[in-house]
């Protein structure tokens, strides 16, 4: 790896990271809390100053651009642009009095989508809160694609970095070009936060709370400015608006653009990911409101929204609430944790291990089973018509099996530091999936991961990164033959 393109990049990313780090300043202004901004204009001329610096160093070293950029020096500028991105949103927080493994947190909870929480106190200014969910924004799609899409620099070597930001099993694109492709995605992603916004705004939610809750939603993130989720607003027409975008965040973002450029929904059932996605929601909910009616004694139409609701909050890892599910019987909570293992389809800015690895796990199995009572037939794993190559099949089963290592070894180390099985379990399970809030008194729908260990929060914070890049580009740092640079 070229150290000189290295520090290049992360000069870039950093430059325009710290940009946009200014963004909750427009909230100081107009509700005139100008106290607030400060801790924003001292992350952004520090990202602004450094990234300026490394870009330097790196244009002094002979980088002109990135257009041959390797796939291995790809993987490491996604995975660190991930961390530095992570620390540099930790600084408006710090720079506001918290301390620093809280800052770090909170801000690796909102770029990577999680959702989960140190706040006890949610009367912080607008910036802040702003600044909460607008990362969840920038982190559901990927900081990396909204810079292909929007920086020449990495027009053609968006291509490597494209697919290590998104390293799911189908990397199909489906325009000629990344950037293209980038771009196309981003449309779709803002247009549906807007569309979202209207909507909320139609339903009587205050304008900030629109749009702080809708840049949550389509992120699969659930950051929300009101301490109580979604069950704060105390609105059936908001939460079944949520509920539809929660939906739509977790279904296949390609494949969204295809059905609206094409102008034809059927699209969407042709899709074998989608059926099955659609089905596992559909299967879930219903098990999940027979219980409510049952157990918790639910009324119908109640049990089909807050069922439904958090059946798909859980699901595509958004984690929102629309009622405190905590408070659920034990059958209902056991079908929800069912749920968080899920996942959203590829594609999409769900987290979990996703659904067409469990589709392809599936078959896997299947093409085993008949290979035993066939041992000579030619038998293919296939997904929508289209043959899987063997490496995508290998790649998938060790992506589950160190998916489950790591919640495992995770586990094993918050329970004995808190003392807590139930609270091991969830936080492993709901950070490594991007999910949020779990189950348990500290980790629950309503309540804040602040009184945990500061050894589990960094725990959690190292598992919200993999989690988010999907294993790969971290895993591959465990290999020697990586770290091969070249000081040139």
């Amino acid at each position: 790896m070229r150290v000189s393109y290295l520090i290049y990049s992360f000069g870039l990313i950093l430059t325009y990271f710290g940009i946009l780090v200014c963004s909750p300043i427009i909230f100081s202004v107009i509700f005139h809390e100008y106290y607030s901004m400060l801790p924003f204009l001292f992350t952004a001329i520090l990202a602004i100053s450094f990234g300026y610096i490394l870009k330097k160093i790196g244009i002094i070293k002979g980088v002109k651009n990135l257009n041959d950029i390797k796939r291995n020096e790809g993987l490491f500028i996604v995975t660190t642009s991930w961390v530095l991105a992570g620390l540099t949103a930790a600084l408006p927080y710090y720079f506001g009095g918290m301390s620093f493994i809280d800052s770090l947190f909170e801000s690796v909870s909102g770029i990577t989508t999680t959702g989960a929480t140190i706040l006890t106190n949610f009367a912080q200014p607008h910036a802040v809160l702003f600044w909460r969910c607008f990362t969840q924004w920038l982190g559901g799609m990927g900081i990396i694609v909204l810079f292909i899409a929007i920086l020449p620099q990495f027009a053609v070597a968006g291509r490597q970095m494209f697919f290590a930001e998104s390293p799911g099993p189908t990397e199909d694109k489906f325009t000629p070009r990344i950037r293209s492709t980038a771009s196309s995605l981003w449309v779709v992603y803002a247009g549906l936060t807007v569309l979202e916004i209207i909507l909320l705004i139609i339903g009587k939610m205050p304008i900030f709370d629109a749009i702080c809750n809708s840049m949550g939603t389509v992120a699969a993130g659930g950051f929300s400015p009101n301490p109580e989720s979604t069950m704060g607003y105390h609105s059936n027409y908001i939460t079944w608006v949520i509920m539809i975008f929660i939906f739509l965040a977790g279904s296949s973002f390609n494949l969204q653009h295809r059905a609206y450029t094409k102008l034809n929904p059927l699209l969407f059932w042709k899709n074998e990911e989608f059926r099955v996605y659609f089905w596992i929601f559909a299967g879930i909910s219903i098990l999940v409101i027979t219980s409510l009616v049952l157990n918790d004694h639910y009324k119908i139409f109640e049990a089909i929204t807050h069922g439904c609701y958090q059946v798909i909050s859980l699901m595509t890892s958004t984690g929102s609430a629309s009622v405190d599910f905590a408070k659920w019987s034990f059958e209902s909570q056991v079908l929800l944790f069912l749920a968080m293992f899920t996942g959203g389809c590829a594609s999409s800015t769900g987290g979990g291990i996703k659904i067409v690895r469990w589709m392809l796990l599936y078959k896997m199995m299947r093409m085993a089973l008949r290979k035993i009572i066939h041992p000579n037939a030619v038998i293919n794993v296939k997904v929508n018509e289209n043959i899987v190559q063997p490496d995508v099949l290998h790649q998938t089963i060790g992506f589950v099996m160190f998916y489950l290592a790591i919640i495992l070894f995770s586990m094993f180390v918050i329970t004995i530091l808190e003392q807590n099985i139930v609270i091991g379990i969830s936080s492993s399970v709901t950070s490594i999936g991007n999910i949020g809030p779990g189950f348990g008194h500290i980790v629950g729908p309503m309540s804040s991961f602040a009184s945990m260990h500061s050894l589990s929060k960094f725990i959690l914070v190292f598992n919200m990164l993999i989690g988010r890049l999907e294993l790969i580009p971290f895993l591959v740092f465990l290999e020697k033959d990586f770290y091969n640079f070249k000081f040139d």
